[in-house]
């Protein structure tokens, strides 16, 4: 495999784990790490096994049939494309105005810029990638620099809190209790909606079908996932150092409190950097999968693609600097998410094993399996806990 390739695939899996790492993601963890204590690393554990089995499903089964999600469920069902599509743009449109604000977020507690100010600062950064005529390569260096950043700063907040590490292994796997809200809501913000999707569209952009290169697939998909576990797992030490000192956390900005009460003054403008870093990533893995879940369907879309890119950022930032909110619609972004998944993930499995769409391809059947039960699980967890967090939107 030639180097463009390796950093391609490098790439793909950057832009599904920075897609995920959003303010939704700082904001879930830390709450969740808030009410659950310890033994929310169970969480964590479970939702990184769901990962994963989902990941490998979806990524494996777009590469070889060369076909995007949307093509494939069309193809198991006619117009299921389409309406996945619809679920995910609208999905992808709420989590990016809780992207924008968390980049308006950032810029305000790094240079003290008013966050709506700060927030079309990051729309503009976002928009400039797509302005490039190479937008795709420019895309991945910097999905992948900012994405070590983040693990390299939450890193060092997380030894900086002091967390029990003990504690934290033990309750792992030997938890107080189970919480299904936290589970969905955490596969739902990590691989639900857009984000799985994410890195497997950006591997069929570049041509990277088949299943020759089914090997490189199964590494850049996990890889993807541990990025985003590695962050989660940090961040959630980081703020269990703090909850278990008794440390007051600011109900409106969990995620900064977490790194003041760590570090202080300059943990609190590494936060900063962290909200938007995984803000300005998200923005763009957020508007890139989105637009290629329905240039399928549109020739013009298709033809100025980058162009519609910077106009759903556009939008994004526009409806929040009028609506905000940003915190409740986050929360609840996760859950539609992993409402979302059973739906998307169905369609897959059912493609996986129709030969007309898949040709001479085996799917494995653990993988199958797996997936069927995900499937299950998630729509399960998923209705109640959309039925929980609608309420509280409202309120």
């Amino acid at each position: 495999m030639n180097h463009s390739n390796r950093r391609t695939f490098l790439g793909a899996a950057f832009l599904m784990a920075t897609s995920a790492v959003g303010p939704g993601f700082l904001t879930q963890t830390v709450v969740f790490t808030q009410s659950l204590g310890a033994s929310f690393g169970f969480v964590i554990l479970t939702s990184v096994l769901l990962d994963i089995g989902v990941q490998l499903n979806v990524w494996r089964i777009m590469v070889v049939s060369g076909q995007r999600a949307q093509d494939i469920a069309n193809q198991v069902f006619p117009g299921l494309g389409t309406g996945i599509s619809l679920l995910i743009v609208l999905g992808g449109l709420a989590f990016n105005i809780g992207n924008i604000g968390g980049a308006g977020l950032g810029f305000d507690v790094l240079l003290g810029i008013p966050a709506h100010w700060g927030a079309l600062i990051a729309a503009g950064i976002s928009i400039a990638i797509f302005l490039v005529k190479e937008a795709g390569k420019l895309m991945d260096r910097f999905v992948q620099f900012m994405g070590l950043l983040i693990i390299c700063l939450i890193i060092y907040v997380a030894f900086a809190s002091e967390p029990p590490f003990s504690e934290a292994l033990t309750k792992t796997f030997v938890p107080d209790r189970i919480d299904a809200i936290s589970i969905v809501t955490l596969v739902g913000g990590t691989v639900g909606g857009y984000i799985t999707f994410s890195g497997g569209h950006r591997l069929l952009d570049a041509g990277l079908t088949g299943k020759a290169v089914l090997p490189q697939v199964t590494q850049s998909a996990i890889s993807g996932i541990s990025v985003a576990s590695l962050i989660r797992i940090f961040l959630f030490l980081a703020a269990l150092g703090v909850v278990s000192k008794g440390l007051p956390l600011d109900a409106a900005n969990p995620p900064a409190s977490v790194f003041s009460q760590a570090a202080g003054t300059v943990g609190y403008k590494l936060f900063g950097v962290v909200m938007l870093s995984a803000a300005i990533t998200s923005v763009i893995g957020s508007a890139y999968t989105s637009v290629s879940f329905i240039k399928s369907f549109s020739k013009p879309v298709q033809l100025y693609e980058n162009w519609v890119i910077i106009g759903f950022i556009a939008l994004s930032t526009i409806i929040y600097v009028w609506v905000g909110r940003p915190v409740q619609l986050l929360i609840l972004a996760g859950a539609l998410n992993g409402l979302i998944l059973p739906v998307t993930l169905g369609s897959i499995l059912l493609a996986a094993n129709t030969k007309r769409i898949m040709g001479s391809y085996k799917h494995p059947v653990w993988l199958t399996v797996f997936g069927i039960l995900v499937v299950l699980l998630m729509a399960w967890m998923g209705s109640y806990t959309l039925i929980q967090q609608l309420p509280q939107l409202f309120n």
